[in-house]
C-alpha cells in the first residue's frame, strides 16, 4: 500500500511538473509572438525599425511601395474606367483570433466568397481593424479602418479593401462578435464562431481609391491592390475601446508612408473627369 502511494505521489508530482514547464512554453511563446514588433514609436521594435527586426522583413524598411498613405480625390488621377468593385460574398464558418496585434476574423477554406478586381477573384480570408485608421481621407485620420483581406491562388497576390470609420451608430459586423471579442481578451487565444456572413460589413457607396502597396504590417509584402471606399461608414466608440482592450497595445496603426509617384486612382461612376481619364 505504502509502495502504491509513493508510485502515485510520483506519478502526480510528475504531471504537475509537465504541466507547469507546459505552461511556461506557452507563456514565452505567447509573449514572443507580441513582442516580436511594436506599434510604439518611440520603442526598439516599432515601426522604423521593423525592417531591421527580421531579414524576412526586409521590404518595412527598404521597400518602395509600401503601405499605408495619405489619400485625396483631388490629387488622385480620376479614372471610371476602374469599375464598380464587385462583390461575392457569403457566409461560411470562421474563427475569431486575438494574435495580441489584431483581432481577426478568419474564414478557412474559400468559402466565404470573394470580390472581384479586373476580371480576377479574389478569395475571402479574413476582416481584421486597425485604431486609428491607418489611411488618411483629406488630411484626416479616423478611429477606425477595417480591412477585408483577399488572395488569388493563381497569382499569387493580395487584394485589401478598406473601409474607414467615424464614431456614429454601431458596426453590425462588429455587433454582431462582440460578445465573443470581450472573451477574447488574450493573444493566442481563438474561437469558432461557425457561420459568419461577411456581407453584414457594409461596404455602402461605389466610390473608392485604387493603388498598389504593401501590407501594413510585417512582413510589409508589396504588390498589394488596394481598395479603400471613400464612404466613410460608423463605429460605436465602445465597439472601437473593446478592440482596443482585447489587444496588447492601445494603437495598432503604422505612420503613413511615402508615395513615391506612385498612380493613385480615385473611381467615381458618375462623375465626367472620371471619363475624361479613360
Amino acid at each position: 500500500m505504502e509502495s502504491l502511494m509513493k508510485q502515485t505521489h510520483i506519478c502526480m508530482k510528475t504531471i504537475y511538473c509537465f504541466v507547469l514547464i507546459s505552461l511556461l512554453l506557452l507563456s514565452v511563446r505567447v509573449k514572443s509572438n507580441s513582442e516580436e514588433f511594436s506599434y510604439d514609436p518611440c520603442s526598439e521594435k516599432g515601426p522604423k525599425f521593423w525592417g531591421e527586426l527580421n531579414i524576412e522583413w526586409a521590404k518595412c524598411g527598404n521597400g518602395n511601395i509600401q503601405s499605408p498613405i495619405a489619400l485625396s480625390k483631388w490629387t488622385a488621377d480620376w479614372n471610371r474606367g476602374l469599375g464598380c468593385l464587385i462583390r461575392n460574398h457569403k457566409p461560411a464558418n470562421a474563427i475569431l483570433r486575438n494574435d495580441g496585434h489584431e483581432i481577426i476574423v478568419d474564414w478557412k477554406g474559400n468559402n466565404a466568397g470573394s470580390i472581384k478586381i479586373n476580371n480576377v477573384d479574389f478569395q475571402l480570408q479574413n476582416y481584421h481593424w486597425h485604431h486609428p485608421s491607418e489611411h488618411t481621407q483629406d488630411g484626416k485620420t479616423y478611429p477606425l479602418e477595417l480591412h477585408m483581406v483577399h488572395f488569388n491562388n493563381v497569382t499569387q497576390k493580395i487584394a485589401v479593401v478598406g473601409v474607414l470609420f467615424e464614431y456614429g451608430p454601431r458596426d453590425p459586423f462588429i455587433s454582431m462578435v462582440e460578445r465573443d471579442i470581450k472573451y477574447l481578451n488574450i493573444e493566442g487565444g481563438e474561437e469558432f464562431l461557425g457561420k459568419v456572413d461577411p456581407r453584414v460589413a457594409r461596404l455602402d457607396g461605389r466610390k473608392y481609391f485604387r493603388y498598389i502597396g504593401s501590407l501594413t504590417t510585417p512582413p510589409c509584402t508589396e504588390g498589394v491592390i488596394w481598395t479603400v471606399m471613400e464612404k466613410v461608414q460608423t463605429v460605436a466608440p465602445y465597439q472601437v475601446e473593446l478592440l482596443k482592450q482585447a489587444l496588447v497595445e492601445e494603437k495598432n496603426a503604422r505612420p503613413l508612408q511615402k508615395i513615391n509617384g506612385r498612380n493613385v486612382f480615385y473611381f467615381d461612376p458618375f462623375s465626367w473627369q472620371s471619363v475624361a481619364a479613360e
